[in-house]
């Protein structure tokens, strides 16, 4: 997280319900919910252009002016229209700067891994970010994992992973694969795959293929 957290305006929004949220989205803003610290959700409106400029760079944290009133605010969720890449609602918790918080980080893969250089190896990433627990003044825009000596074979889990900061805890599952090194499956090359029936016949030519590029 940065040294300095965005201003956000936002404007309280009386009316809800898709038909007025589309209304919203048609002048330029973008609809969105505050609530938390036992307080009322408040329905509010953004500026969608400057808003989703901020989310889109990773920020979360942001102080808001709703009509006056000045807080700090954590994004929560966020909304996409049914094709997954527009931003149409966005959901944010008020807090402390001081209190504990869940949250996802990117993980962020670093370095040459040694076992890519072995032909038809490849690695998987069948996790993309971790959840943690930590101050709010600590939420961390991705975390950084180097992958320069794994092998082929090797598996990271999320336990592996060092977190940027001790008071940190992790919540995903520590045993949860975010990396491993496997060989894909291997292909003869150029046509010279063969079998020999048990009659002793010439080797028949399974399939003509074109050489495979390299992982």
């Amino acid at each position: 997280m940065s040294d300095t957290t965005t201003a956000l305006s936002a404007q309280k929004r009386e009316r809800t319900g898709s038909r007025y949220a589309q209304r919203v989205r048609q002048a330029g803003g973008l609809p969105g919910v505050l609530y938390g610290h036992k307080e009322e959700p408040v329905s509010i409106t953004l500026d969608a252009h400057t808003a989703i400029g901020h989310i889109s760079k990773g920020e979360k944290v942001f102080h808001m002016d709703l009509d006056g009133n000045k807080q700090y605010v954590l994004l929560k969720d966020i909304g996409y229209d049914y094709l997954g890449t527009n931003i149409i609602h966005v959901d944010f918790a008020r807090v402390d700067m001081n209190e504990r918080v869940d949250t996802k980080a990117r993980l962020k893969f670093v370095g040459d891994a040694e076992g890519l250089k072995t032909t038809g190896a490849i690695m998987m990433h069948p996790l993309t970010e971790l959840q943690l627990n930590c101050t709010v003044t600590n939420l961390p825009d991705d975390i950084i994992v180097d992958v320069t000596d794994m092998q082929v074979g090797d598996v990271l889990h999320a336990s592996d992973v060092t977190l940027p900061k001790d008071t940190m805890v992790l919540l995903t599952d520590p045993n949860a694969i975010i990396a491993q090194i496997i060989m894909k499956a291997v292909v003869e090359e150029e046509g010279e795959a063969t079998e020999v029936g048990a009659d002793g016949a010439e080797p028949e030519v399974i399939a003509e293929k074109k050489e495979d590029a390299e992982s």
